[in-house]
């Protein structure tokens, strides 16, 4: 039973994609894709359901025992990521009713997109590190396919730059796979633990770290290595742009997660200490690069990195307060940023344009669409009581405790500088006039795109507004997820079984 609880979240986005490859020129294209994106939701529960009866959970595919085997293995933090992953999924795949062309959905748009999300669910699952590589290949794949989908010469150039980047990534990513499993013949993730502190040639251990500090930090989009996201991520449809958002550098943030409390714990003051400056300056250029943007996606785009710092920061003050506020950050931005860039489709729709300095009037025309982009700008920008302020709450607290004053202080003048961008894109998309003139009424856009497009922005605020009112399960559930990160005992007993 196990085993399959553990399969389904993965198993079921990938017949979607099948499903919905071969049925991509009828329109049952889109309600096949909308189907598997329930029954993921509904697996991804069942889930989690199990993990938080039994704690951690993990199977050995064809019986194979680990470490030799492929193992598939869900503790507090993984489980949660795939919820939010099926979440998203659902939503984004509701919102495609209304804005994917059937020109786009004859292309395959449905199968890549359940492909894209089977491969960020595999990743969150996975026990060991040749398959997290794969998964990885999986997610560049897919969404490689989405980002040119439309064939435009901005989408094939944001391409290109996605593409070149995340292969760097791969490569570095996979040399240290291969330095590692040299210096400690296996590469299951709870087996490397011991293997790693086991190791002779420490200092290489060290170097080895590194590489994957770089590798992941390419996906997540840290500081220097961010240049591919704001060139690609608004190019793509909405809906594209939405799932790219909430999940993709979030699966580079979990991987660190993983290997730097899992594997590579040995040298913590110097690699973390190289992680809190990292986090810092990904803060401070993500968010003065969004100060500089006129584009609504631009600007969204900007804070992901920004936003990306606060979650590795959690990671490199490695205390159970900062890996608790990390976990709750994780969750909370991967539902507000998804709904600000589909709040960023909608609004191009009724006004035409994602420029803000050729859009406005959409308060005056569309009080209920301004309400909901209030919501997670406002969560974004860490305003009480929304998610957004307790999980910068919980991080700058942490840096408090450890005297880290200067870390404290950028983190907060990070989220000042939050509130000037999302209040710049209140003020010229929502206050000011439209500048031709035009009153972008919502009537205007018919209802069998405007209804479909509007409920997942509905549904994802209103979690944001529950975990900002209600947060303590949320809070304890990532307490449990900290100590399940910072003492993996449990986690390398239920992989190995009676090895250990």
């Amino acid at each position: 039973m196990t085993s399959w609880l553990l399969v389904m979240p993965i198993a079921v986005p990938f017949a979607t994609a099948v499903l919905a490859y071969l049925m991509r020129r009828a329109p049952s294209g889109r309600w096949i894709s909308l189907t598997g994106s329930v029954l993921s939701l509904v697996a991804s529960i069942a889930l989690l359901i199990a993990v938080l009866n039994e704690g951690v959970i993990a199977a050995q595919m064809s019986n194979w025992d680990a470490p030799f085997g492929i193992t598939l293995v869900a503790d507090y933090l993984g489980v949660v990521m795939v919820v939010i992953t099926a979440i998203t999924g659902l939503a984004t795949a509701v919102y495609a009713l209304g804005e994917i062309p059937e020109r786009i959905e004859h292309l395959g748009y449905h199968a890549l997109f359940q492909t894209l999300i089977a491969g960020v669910t595999g990743a969150f699952l996975t026990g060991d590190l040749f398959n997290l590589y794969v998964w990885f290949e999986v997610m560049l794949i897919s969404s490689f396919g989405l980002l040119v989908l439309g064939g435009t010469r901005e989408q094939l150039d944001a391409g290109i730059k996605y593409v070149a980047l995340n292969l760097v990534s791969t490569i570095i990513f996979l040399s240290g796979i291969g330095l590692l499993y040299g210096v400690t013949g296996t590469l299951n993730m709870a087996d490397l633990r011991e293997a790693v502190a086991n190791a002779e040639d420490q200092t290489l251990i060290t170097v080895i770290a590194m590489m994957f500090m770089v590798g992941f930090g390419v996906k997540a989009g840290v500081f220097p290595l961010f240049f591919w996201l704001p060139a690609s991520y608004h190019t793509p449809t909405f809906a594209v742009s939405a799932v790219f958002a909430g999940l993709l550098t979030k699966v580079g943030v979990y991987a660190m997660m993983r290997m730097f409390t899992l594997v590579f714990v040995g040298d913590v003051g110097f690699t973390h200490e190289i992680l809190i400056w990292v986090s810092l300056l990904t803060m401070l250029t993500g968010v003065l690069g969004a100060a500089a943007q006129t584009d609504f996606r631009k600007i969204l785009s900007f804070h992901i990195i920004s936003q990306i710092g606060y979650m590795t920061l959690g990671l490199a003050l490695y205390t159970p307060l900062a890996l608790m506020g990390g976990v709750f950050y994780l969750v909370h931005h991967i539902i507000v940023k998804a709904n600000l860039f589909l709040v960023s489709g909608v609004a191009n729709k009724l006004a035409g344009s994602t420029d803000l300095r050729r859009i406005g009037g959409l308060y005056k025309s569309s009080p209920f669409l301004a309400a909901l982009f209030i919501v997670p700008a406002f969560s974004l920008a860490g305003f009480p009581p929304l998610s957004g302020f307790w999980a910068k709450y919980l991080i700058v607290k942490a840096a408090i405790e450890l005297d880290a004053w200067f870390v404290a202080f950028i983190a907060l003048f990070v989220g000042l500088l939050t509130i000037f961008s999302m209040t710049k894109i209140w003020g010229m998309a929502f206050w000011k006039p439209h500048p031709d003139g035009i009153d972008p009424v919502p009537e205007r856009v018919p209802a069998k795109i405007r209804v479909p497009m509007m409920l997942p922005i509905i549904g994802l605020a209103i979690m944001t507004v529950v975990i900002g009112f209600f947060p303590e399960p949320f809070v304890q559930f990532a307490e449990t997820a900290a100590t399940q990160l910072l003492d993996p005992s449990d986690y390398v007993t239920t992989v190995l079984g009676a090895q250990r």
